[in-house]
């Protein structure tokens, strides 16, 4: 299916969202020659109405959106756009041109994908990638064990502080494993019916 761009006058309304987190980062438009070579290098370009030209989006600040996936709303006059942002979308130097969306474990996920994808001296999560699987193991196996002791000691704030620690060496052992968030929620949409189960020894239990 290809877009229409006689709805809008030659140009094609476009929204990009963040792959991993689903944030909504910028709004812009698009001729068919800007859709043409967002097709053919993977990354986005526009069309600016002021000034009248193609522009690649990050053509300046090298904050590139590169393309994971397209799809035309039902009208074939709107395209929303999956991208891996390289960098802030918006020229402001925000994440998203419509300002803080809040943080969740999708913006912990893009924030250890990005660490570990460009590592840094004096990085946390630099230091774990470089260790390897064997210290990502261990520091799981640690931060379990803190969250069971807390827990046990009845430690509301504890536990919470424990278990923020276990999520990200989690997400971090995750992200080396080659293991998404999604993948995780497509696993228990499969399970999901009229109710939730897990596995125990093989055997498939209710929630």
């Amino acid at each position: 299916m290809k877009p229409d761009f006689e709805k809008g006058g030659g140009l094609l309304s476009v929204i990009l969202q963040d792959y991993r987190t689903h944030r909504v980062l910028m709004n812009g438009f698009m001729n068919e020659d800007a859709y043409q070579k967002t097709l053919d290098e993977g990354v986005v370009w526009f069309y600016s109405r002021t000034k009248g030209r193609l522009w690649k989006k990050g053509e300046t600040s090298g904050h590139i959106q590169v393309v994971k996936e397209m799809a035309l709303d039902c009208d074939r006059d709107a395209l929303l756009i999956q991208v891996d942002p390289k960098g802030p979308t918006c020229h402001l130097g925000t994440a998203s041109c419509f300002g803080d969306s809040g943080f969740n474990l999708q913006t912990l996920e893009e924030i250890v994908a990005r660490k570990m994808d460009d590592p840094k001296e004096g990085s946390y999560t630099t230091y774990l990638t470089e260790e390897g699987t064997d210290k990502m193991l261990k520091k799981c196996g640690e931060e379990m064990t803190e969250v069971v002791i807390a827990a046990k000691n009845d430690d509301r704030q504890e536990l919470i502080d424990e278990t923020g620690d276990l999520v990200y060496h989690l997400l971090v052992l995750l992200r080396n494993q080659g293991v998404s968030l999604e993948d995780v929620e497509k696993k228990l949409e499969e399970r999901h019916g009229e109710n939730l189960s897990y596995k125990v020894r093989g055997e498939i239990k209710e929630w």
